[in-house]
């Protein structure tokens, strides 16, 4: 099926949970990334029920922490 993630299009598994996207598609560090599905933060614990289907935007997102100058 094609999704949209990070803005480009992509090939994913039929029925593919978030966390089989991740696996999927080697996100670094997953433990680390948030996840947006079709503008909705999800909570990491829905990672594994939360489904993709056709046509769905997914953002991944990684929080960085600044520093002081």
């Amino acid at each position: 099926m094609k999704i949209t993630v990070n803005g480009k299009s992509t090939e994913a598994t039929d029925n593919a949970t978030v966390t089989d996207l991740l696996r999927e598609l080697n996100v670094e560090t997953p433990e680390y990334v948030s996840v947006e599905l079709n503008g909705e933060i999800l909570d990491r614990q829905d990672f594994a029920t939360a489904v993709v289907s056709e046509g769905d935007t997914v953002e991944f997102l990684y929080y960085m922490g600044g520093g002081a100058r």
